[in-house]
Formats: structure tokens, sequence, C-alpha cells
């Protein structure tokens, strides 16, 4: 009785200052009279009761208006599903919009001042480094040997749960060799070369995949901060969780710097620069860099922000890929005759690792309807399926409504991949055909319309670097292997969180091709 007493009062502040927050917004004046104002659509209580569905929600909501507004935790949110809108956010008036301080604090803990939660100097400084690395054939040439070496892997342990007939939950084997492939390629060795094994490597998964969920579950929350304070509930278990991921980038940042230093010793003249591996380049690059801001925190931040860039995002999407292929089989043999067909047919009795080497950029080039069912995989389930920005002045958008100094303001890649008024009636199907023309070449969208990498300044810089990444993945496994759900009644959901992970994991079945 008393728990329900105190939710019961809880919910009663949050609606009294719901209502005060709206007749403040509604109050007569001179320049309020002036504002033309989105239509109002909910409220943060409405967003608690929708957690678990969140981005559901906000497609209902864009279906009935494509721009609205709630009222959110800290004040009026403003949601859009409008290209224009997006378009004029992520680009014409750039600077208006951005993370803002009430989101990098939101995020400091998980994030710190990584590329993904800063705005200014240090974005801009990370943004000219990180462009340079990811412009370079030595990265995309390193890359892709890592890619196939570890889809071979892969390709491996899920041969061997054929041979004992298990099940296997596939997001999970997706998200321990993505990251063992964004450390390949960003510190240049094995995961299993850092500490002896992949414990602690699992033990940084699981500690940042709690974190953040927990950090969405801030923006809808008003009470995490004083939870913060005391350190109870869940922002406890964020602390707890932030220790273990310190402690682990914090040591592979060791590594590494000792290793570059037992490097530098060993040799010396102008090849010694020449580095193979990201975060090697990326540390000679900033000693370069006259406007540099480099400490141990911050590189922190830069490495963490990479190595979920490299792991999060695709590992999911990969996920969400097989998932849409085990529910039109069809395609899945599409895909898989298609690969095939470009890498010189069958060729029976060749081994994984052997077929892995053939998949070569000119081949990928090649697979346009694969290319063409990833992208539609991230138009149904886009990895940020919600990005936010913070309106730094008054400003009108395209649509003809106000945005006050201050809002937050948040495109939506989820809901817009459902709108029939974006992509036709059959809006919620899986059609890769939709990206291809009557020659079956892959035709892009707008990055405004399809905003799954974002678009303008901020656009994804590792868009290709995640394109090729999961392009030879699929192309090895689907040789290989058909995937059927381990249990077709279960219905799968996503986790909200800032990633758009599968809750509970993926759990297929495969069987020899």
């Amino acid at each position: 009785m008393v728990a329900v007493a105190a939710t019961s009062f809880v919910l009663a502040l949050l609606l009294l200052k719901v209502i005060v927050q709206y007749l403040y917004n509604g109050r007569s004046s001179s320049s309020r009279s002036l504002l033309v104002l989105h239509p109002l659509a909910g409220t943060v209580y409405h967003q608690i009761l929708n957690r678990e569905r969140l981005h559901h929600y906000y497609t209902q909501l864009a279906l009935k208006h494509t721009t609205f507004r709630i009222l959110g935790a800290r004040g009026f949110e403003v949601y859009t599903a409008d290209p224009a809108n997006v378009e004029y956010i992520l680009k014409t008036n750039f600077h208006n919009y951005g993370k803002g301080w009430y989101q990098t604090k939101i995020m400091r803990e998980l994030l710190g001042d990584g590329i993904f939660a800063v705005d200014g100097e240090k974005w801009r400084h990370q943004r000219k480094l990180a462009s340079y690395d990811f412009s370079t054939r030595m990265l995309k040439e390193t890359s892709s040997k890592v890619f196939r070496s570890k889809a071979a892997k892969l390709a491996g342990i899920i041969s061997q749960s054929v041979e004992t007939h298990k099940f296997m939950d596939i997001q999970q084997l997706f998200m321990k060799t993505t990251l063992e492939s964004i450390f390949m390629v960003a510190f240049g060795t094995e995961l299993d070369n850092f500490g002896g094994s992949s414990e602690e490597g699992a033990r940084f998964m699981r500690a940042f995949d709690k974190s953040n969920a927990i950090t969405f579950r801030r923006y809808a929350d008003i009470f995490w901060e004083i939870e913060r304070a005391l350190n109870i509930g869940p922002e406890a278990e964020v602390k707890r969780n932030t220790e273990i991921i310190d402690d682990f980038i914090y040591k592979l940042i060791r590594d590494k710097v000792n290793r570059l230093r037992s490097d530098q010793d060993a040799h010396s003249g102008p090849d010694s620069e020449q580095r193979e591996d990201l975060i090697s380049r990326f540390l000679v690059l900033s000693e370069e860099d006259p406007e540099k801001i480099m400490n141990a925190r911050y590189l922190r931040d830069i490495v963490l922000n990479i190595i979920i860039a490299g792991k999060d995002t695709t590992a999911a999407t990969l996920s969400w890929f097989l998932y849409m292929l085990c529910l039109n089989p069809l395609l899945q043999e599409k895909i898989s005759d298609e690969v095939i067909q470009v890498i010189a047919g069958p060729r029976p009795g060749i081994s994984m690792a052997e077929f892995a080497e053939l998949v070569t950029e000119d081949a990928l080039n090649k697979m346009h309807y694969l290319h063409a069912a990833l992208t539609e995989t991230l138009r149904l389930h886009p990895a940020v399926a919600v990005d936010y920005k913070s309106c730094f002045s008054d400003d009108t958008l395209p649509d003809g409504f106000s945005v006050k100094k201050g809002y937050k303001v948040g495109y939506l890649p989820y809901a817009m991949g459902r709108m029939k008024s974006l992509w036709g009636e059959d809006a919620e199907e899986f059609r890769p055909e939709r990206w291809l023309d009557d020659d079956g070449v892959f035709q892009p969208q707008s990055p405004f319309k399809f905003a799954s990498f974002q678009a303008g300044p901020r656009i994804c810089l590792g868009k290709d670097f995640a394109y090729r990444q999961m392009k030879i993945f699929a192309a090895v496994l689907l040789r290989f292997f058909r995937f059927e759900l381990a249990d077709e009644k279960r219905k799968v959901r996503y986790k909200t969180m800032l990633t758009l992970h599968i809750r509970g994991g993926l759990h297929l079945r495969a069987f020899k091709r």
C-alpha cells in the first residue's frame, strides 16, 4: 500500500508539473501570440507508459501529425518525420541544433566528451581527425582483411552449432564478433590477447549494454538526477557499470601507448609512424594537430565512441537483417544465389576461410541485392531509432511552425521508415526491390528521407565502413548457411535504448547449404 501511495503521489506531482508548464507556455503575451506551435500530442506521462514500445508510440503520433510536440520531463519537445524539417535541422540551419548542455549531461557518464555526445571545438577536433582516418586507403584495406577473417571465424562457430543441433543467439555472436573486429581495426591486436581471455570483453559488453538502456531512460525520467545523487536504483547500476567500462578502456589505452613507445624505441625513421590500426594513427595525427585537446579522460571518451560505433550499430543491423530474412525465406535464397553467382559459382569443397578471401571490394560492389536488403533493414530497423538535438535560439521550421530556444528537437528514422507518404502503401513491408532500378542496380535515396546515417555536417563518417563489414559478414554466412527462427511463435521486439537491439537476443537455427 505504501508503494502504491508513493507511486500515485509521484504521478500526481508529475501531472501537476505538466499542467503548470502547459499553462505557462499558453500564457498570452505579445511575443507568444506570434508563435505557431506544432500540435500537442502527448506528455512525459505517455512516454513513461509507452517506454517499452516508445518507437511505436512515436510512429503512431507521426502518422497523425508528421511533426508534433510532447510536454516532456524538462519542457516541450518537438518530434518530426518530415524530410524537409530533417534537412533544415541537420543541414540548412545546422548551427542552431546540437547536443546542448542537457543531452551532454545525460550521456556524460557513458559517452563522456566523445564525438557522439559533444558540440563545438571537441566535436570539430574529433571529426577532423576521424575524417582523415576514414578516407585513407590503409584503413579500408586493413578493415576488409579483418572483416573477412572474423566472418570466417564466425562461420566456423555457427558450423559447430549445426553439428551439435543447438540453437544460437546470433545477436550475441554478432556483438562479440564485431567487438573483436573493431578491436583489431582500432588497436591492431586480438581481443583475446588483451587480458588472456574474452571474459573482460564480455564484461565490458554487458556493462555497456546495461548503461546504454539506462542512459536512454533518462530522457523521460525526471528523477534520474536525484537517483544519481543518492546512488540508488538504475543510477547506482550505471555507476558500477561505468567503473567496469573505464577499467577496460584505460587498460586498452595504457597497453596501446606502451606498445607504441616500445615500437618507437625499436625503430626510427619515417616508416615508424606508418601505423595500420586506427588508434595509432589517431594518436600520431593528434600530436601533429595544433588544436589538439588531449588528456587521459578525453582519450578514453574517443576510444569508447570508436568501439561503440564499430560494435553496436553493425551487430544490431545484422541481427535485424537475419530476422527479416527468416521471415522472408525466398529473399534469403535470392541473396545467397547472388553471392554465389558473383563469386565465380558454387565452387564445391571451398573452405569458409578461402571463400571469405574471395569477398573482395569488387565482388561486394556487384552485390546490389544484398546492399538493397541491408538498406531495407536499416529503413525499418535503424540502428538509432530517434536522434535528439537541442534548439539554441528561437526558430521556424520549413513547415511554418515555431521552435523555441531550449526545446529538445528529435527526428524519427524509425517512424519515417514506416510512413506511406514517404515509401508508398507497402511502407511496412520488407521489400529490397524498392532500392533497385529496372536493371537491378542500387539507387540511393535522400539522406533526409532515409536518415539512418544522419546527414549534413554530422553524417556518419563510418557509413561505407559499416556497409563493408555488414556485406562481408552477410555474404560469408549466407553462402554456407540457411537460417530459421528457433521459435517462430515468439514475437521479436526491440529493446528501448540508444541503439536498436533485439530484446532478449535473436535465437536461430542454422542449416548447412
